[in-house]
């Protein structure tokens, strides 16, 4: 067996880790049948060399016989503070035989309180120069109280250091460097949480970037999250947090002779001017080439004002891509219009040549075109531009580090020469998830659908998961998260990011148990509504369902029933019409209104029954809980379904939350399920779900026998459908079906993103049913695998691939000549339930062996095989 994938608290190598208590994770692969884990052994010192030397290891498990690969607690010793672990893992195969063995490391953070030295620091406005009237040349330019900070300090080391670290965090994003040298790769740092609870701060190895004598550290602090826009708030600052941007940071030398020497922020550092003069993440940033760092002044030294310091517990937003330009189209009078080809989420890259000092070169974004121009009303307040006045150099390049926009399109006006698409880039910029799924099949247009969906994840997980990247918004919405969630699983691993912002999710709880619309709270401070509030149950428990993530279900328990019991409590007769926030129902509907009490019902269900099997994973009380559930769900079909099986409403939606979210007895699954069919029939294959019908409308279907419709939905490529949309030039999912029609053109612009994911929840569906990888009810973490592969529609093939947490799970299937092929890989450990889509039974082959006899088929029960782990081509009559 090969051991790989190794990761501490669901990271790879974490520099910087704030766990007491980590947890270590391995995953397994090997080509042979029947391969399994029968025991581990896990090894740990503070030197590498050490894991050698039995005497001087910290912690040696001894032979432990377990299967277990995930998530097993570090039991060793007490951690320290700044200390870097190294650790081996070996395992044993299902014969008792050495099996392989690998090893990884973690570093740990600054542990306790008392190890922070360095104070907050900021601006002394009171010191600023009076600021001279603008000239010509100074329009549209901010006044120094608005620029970001510049801030530095000169130090000198007797010697150069043996080890040196840098933890630094902001309020506001910042950027550091040392002796002029950028620290590190993170964009944005330290992104945004629920400042007033949590301020996260980033874990630099900066030993390679210090020397003997006089060194300077350096940072630039803009406002960020912490005092730029947000949301839909128009004033300037926001203030939702603080008025300007402050820093911390703590530089930490260690010496061949073991002395230490700390640099810390506090009295002694200055700040000056400097050439960025505004930097918001939706305006845009504004940098005067031309401009130097000024008169050091002092820096003010600040309370420690809200908010703990915790180690950063996930990947960092870096920049992940460069897209060059596609095209580049002159305008006239030195303006252009670029095509990037992909609308994605980051900055662009300018390289300027030949300029005289002074000339003003303004960039602007957009998702989309009118009539050859940018379009720009949907962005609404977010100005989304870029200036940059030059120096005068011979070469020069702006790319701003403090801002981000959605757009697939620039315009750049005031350049110099001519711009040709060498002169430019698109840096594209998320948090940096590792990727772990793939899909490709038969039909280029749901690739691209699955494309599409792709970089609706990558521009809209940034920080936190949002609504949209582009206008004044950029919300950490709960119904969006919620909905897309299952189909985030496939694509990334979005463990740690989406268990960091339970923790927003679970602090934005109110008194009463009621979670809220948003995390963290900005703009909405009002208790959530159906289904979006429900997040706060439904993710960690596809957490823990996913990726087998107990800590995380723990945490939340608590605030999921006390969501249960504030919708019990305001709603004694079961059916939830009261206390419903904001009730947006099915937002963004098409041609149907599904009745909000509906919705809102079967979603009290769905968490109640969640709360339930929550309880007896952690061996709480759950007979409450299930008791309550069957009470909803009487009261459910009492209130709503008829005799025939009609849902009140008569809506797609209405039908697919009562038979997604089982709320119909037996008798009446299929008269409900019939009804769904006939009205989608009804309206020429075509949808009317929004945001919540949209992510159970193919995975229902498929569920009760419908798949041929389901495919036709896939395949639909007139208005609404997703199709419409990539027919028309979209390359990220939008907002809503109509955000651009035929027949009217572009819908409102008070709300209309071209890169929201929502709708993009059929992911789930393409790698669930038509390539085939889910698992089965009872199994966490793919323990057991429900390979399901579905032929249909246009489809010749389709195939795709997951790095689940216990290994690559692989499921495909092709059709040539009538004859049927279908691939299964299942990781070392893992059984799979493998349905051969085929009616032929005694076709199923393997290399002319019937599938009963095929080694490694546990059980074939007709055209259903119980597999162990390994590599599978079955061929069957199609």
């Amino acid at each position: 067996m090969i051991v790989y994938g190794l990761q501490t608290e669901q990271r790879t190598e974490p520099l910087g880790l704030g766990d007491r208590r980590p947890r270590l994770s391995w995953a397994l692969d090997s080509e042979r049948r029947g391969a399994a884990q029968s025991g581990y052994r896990i090894i740990a010192a503070e030197r590498e060399e050490d894991l050698d030397e039995p005497a001087r290891l910290l912690w040696d498990t001894g032979r432990r016989e377990s299967t277990d690969t995930i998530l097993i607690p570090w039991l060793g010793p007490a951690l320290r503070s700044a200390t870097r672990y190294h650790w081996r893992v070996e395992v044993w195969d299902e014969s008792g035989a050495p099996g392989g063995s690998a090893q990884s490391w973690f570093e740990t953070g600054l542990l306790h309180t008392d190890d922070w030295t360095a104070a907050w620091i900021g601006r002394d406005a009171q010191a600023l120069p009076p600021v001279d009237p603008p000239t010509d040349d100074d329009l549209d330019t901010p006044g120094p109280a608005e620029a970001p900070l510049n801030l530095r300090t000169a130090f000198h080391l007797s010697a150069r250091p043996v080890r040196a670290r840098l933890y630094a965090t902001a309020r506001g994003v910042y950027e550091a460097a040392l002796n002029g040298t950028r620290i590190g790769d993170h964009e944005l740092a330290p992104g945004w949480t629920e400042y007033h609870q949590r301020i996260q701060y980033q874990t630099y190895d900066v030993t390679a970037h210090l020397r003997d004598g006089d060194n300077v550290l350096s940072a630039v602090v803009a406002d960020g999250w912490w005092s730029g826009y947000v949301g839909f708030d128009a004033r300037r600052p926001a203030r939702h947090y603080g008025d300007a941007p402050q820093f911390l940071a703590q530089l930490v030398a260690e010496f061949a002779d073991g002395s230490r020497q700390v640099i810390a922020t506090g009295d002694g550092w200055t700040e000056s001017d400097g050439p960025i003069r505004s930097a918001d993440l939706m305006m845009g940033q504004f940098v005067d080439a031309r401009r130097h760092p000024g008169e050091q002044r002092p820096v003010v030294v600040l309370d420690s004002g809200p908010g703990p310091l915790v180690a950063e517990p996930d990947a960092p937003i870096r920049v992940t891509a460069d897209l060059p330009a596609v095209e580049v189209r002159a305008k006239g009078d030195g303006r252009y219009i670029v095509d990037f080809g992909q609308n994605l989420v980051g900055r662009i890259r300018l390289i300027i040549r030949h300029a005289r000092p002074g000339q003003r070169i303004v960039v602007r974004h957009a998702e989309v075109l009118a009539d050859g121009e940018l379009y720009t009303e949907n962005l609404r307040r977010a100005a989304a531009t870029d200036t940059y006045v030059t120096a005068g150099a011979e070469t020069e390049v702006f790319e701003p580090r403090f801002t981000f926009h959605g757009f697939r399109y620039a315009e750049i006006s005031g350049y110099p020469g001519k711009l040709t698409g060498a002169d430019v880039s698109a840096r594209v910029l998320h948090s940096d998830l590792p990727w772990t799924g793939r899909f490709e099949c038969s039909d280029p247009v749901v690739n691209q659908l699955h494309a599409n969906i792709g970089w609706g994840q990558r521009g809209n997980f940034v920080a936190v998961p949002t609504d949209c990247p582009q206008r004044d918004e950029r919300l950490g919405w709960l119904a969006d998260a919620q909905v897309f969630a299952p189909t985030a699983t496939r694509n990334a691993d979005v463990s740690a990011f989406f268990a960091r912002w339970l923790r927003d999710v679970v602090d934005g709880q109110n008194t009463d148990g009621a979670f809220r619309d948003v995390a963290p709270i900005i703009a909405f401070d009002r208790e959530g509504a159906p289904a979006w509030g429900d997040a706060g149950v439904i993710i960690p428990w596809l957490l823990w369902r996913t990726y087998g993530d107990r800590r995380v279900l723990e945490r939340c328990f608590d605030a999921m029933v006390r969501w249960v019991e504030h919708i019990r409590r305001h709603n004694p007769d079961l059916l939830w019409q009261h206390r419903t926030g904001n009730s947006y129902g099915d937002w963004l509907q098409v041609d149907a209104e599904t009745p909000r009490d509906v919705l809102a019902t079967a979603y009290f269900a769905r968490s109640t029954e969640i709360v339930a099997a929550a309880a007896d994973v952690l061996g709480k009380p759950a007979a409450e809980y299930r008791a309550l559930h069957a009470a909803i769900k009487d009261a459910f079909r009492n209130a709503y379904v008829g005799d025939d099986g009609s849902v009140k409403g008569g809506t797609q939606t209405a039908y697919l939350l009562a038979l997604g979210f089982g709320l119909l007895p037996g008798d009446l699954v299929d008269k409900a399920a019939a009804h769904l069919a006939a009205d989608i029939e009804a309206r020429g294959d075509r949808l009317t779900t929004g945001f919540v019908g949209v992510s159970l409308l193919c995975p229902v279907l498929s569920e009760h026998g419908r798949t041929d419709l389901a495919y036709a939905l896939l395949h639909q490529d007139e208005y609404p459908s997703w199709a419409y949309s990539i027919r028309h030039g979209a390359t990220t999912i939008w907002e809503r079906w109509d955000g651009w029609t035929e027949q009217h053109g572009f819908q409102s612009a008070a709300m209309n993103s071209f890169n929201h994911y929502s709708l993009g929840s059929v992911g789930d569906w393409l790698y669930g049913r038509v390539a085939g990888i889910d698992q089965t009810p009872d199994s966490v973490a793919h323990r057991e695998l429900l390979l399901r592969p579905t032929p249909g529609g246009r489809l010749t093939w389709a195939h795709a691939e997951q790095e689940t947490v216990r290994g690559r799970v692989a499921c495909g299937w092709s059709i040539h000549d009538d004859r049927l092929t279908v691939t299964a890989t299942v990781p070392p450990g893992c059984t799979a339930v493998l349905h051969i889509p085929t009616t032929d039974v005694g076709s199923v082959r393997e290399n002319d062996v019937p599938a009963a006899e095929v080694p490694g088929v546990l059980d074939a029960d007709g055209h259903t095989l119980r597999l162990t782990s390994g590599r599978y081509t079955f061929t069957a009559s199609a």
